[in-house]
């Protein structure tokens, strides 16, 4: 409790600031290497990388690549005008480690050195078998950590976790009274229908009716055709989808089209293009 601020209110924090101009409806996660590379045979305008990728769940701190005073488009090999992601997601040790090396050598101020063009805050776990305690501890964890990214320089959006409609309510309450750049939603374990069915999709339903309509909604995590549709019904021209689907079925020389996956034994480059360009179509103008 001491170290969330001794209360498990919203109200104090204030996240400021705003998203990236040019920032597509479909960015491409990638892992880091070689996206030089993948962008030679696209051009695409929006990269993200994971947090594991530059902090690491050994050491627990930046990678000594990521270290080196230079910008986060010159450690992935792009043109200086492309925008990158902090996509700050991660397995529960990996984001328990950060939250604990936050502070720590000056940890989140040699981030701001990257200059990533946008974090998306990691998001910290509720569980159905967990006191109820932690939820309100963990959900008011991810959003301070996002305000945190922004004091030390960094343009950054909190990601929503929930488990009952209780909490959904407070977020809606703390974005009328605050108004955040925009908001992000990871459903990156949500792979059975099941738990699409009972959590993830009332979960959307309800915020794309109760938070403000010209909100922006990043969600990491979908690539069924089916799934993305729904999202775009939810939430149209202001939904943002980030992925890392295309760079790993690149690596398996496999793309992702209409009928599912397929594996054509295609370039690297080649595959995640058209991976890249598939998922962008299907999102209102195009992905652009």
């Amino acid at each position: 409790m001491a170290d969330v601020g001794e209360t498990l209110e919203f109200d104090d924090v204030v996240l400021r600031g705003r998203l990236p101009e040019g920032l597509p409806s479909f960015i491409p996660q990638v892992d880091g290497s070689g996206a030089g590379d993948l962008d030679a045979a696209l051009g695409w305008p929006a990269y993200a990388v994971g947090l594991r990728r530059v902090f690491s769940p050994q050491t627990h701190a930046i990678y000594p690549r990521w270290d080196q005073a230079v910008t986060a488009a010159e450690v992935l090999g792009l043109p200086p005008t492309t925008l990158t992601l902090l996509s700050g997601y991660g397995e529960d040790p990996l984001v328990e480690a950060f939250w604990t090396a936050r502070h720590r050598d000056r940890l989140l101020d040699r981030l701001a050195t990257l200059e990533f063009d946008l974090v998306l805050a990691p998001n910290y776990s509720i569980y159905g078998n967990w006191p109820r305690a932690e939820h309100l501890i963990n959900m008011r964890r991810s959003l301070l950590l996002a305000e945190e990214f922004v004091r030390a320089g960094m343009p950054a959006v909190p990601n929503l976790y929930w488990f009952r409609l209780e909490d959904l309510q407070r977020y809606a309450a703390w974005i009328a009274d605050t108004a955040p750049p925009a908001i992000a939603i990871n459903l990156q374990t949500v792979r059975e229908n099941k738990n699409w069915e009972t959590w993830a999709l009332p979960g959307l339903t309800w915020l794309a009716e109760n938070i403000p309509d010209d909100l922006p909604v990043i969600i990491t995590g979908l690539s069924r055709q089916d799934r993305i549709a729904t999202a775009v019904e939810l939430f149209d021209t202001r939904l943002i989808l980030v992925s890392q689907n295309p760079a790993q079925y690149a690596l398996h020389g496999a793309v992702m089209t209409p009928e599912g996956r397929k594996d054509l034994h295609a370039r690297i480059p080649d595959a995640f293009a058209s991976s890249v360009r598939y998922l962008a179509s299907l999102l209102p103008e195009g992905g652009n």
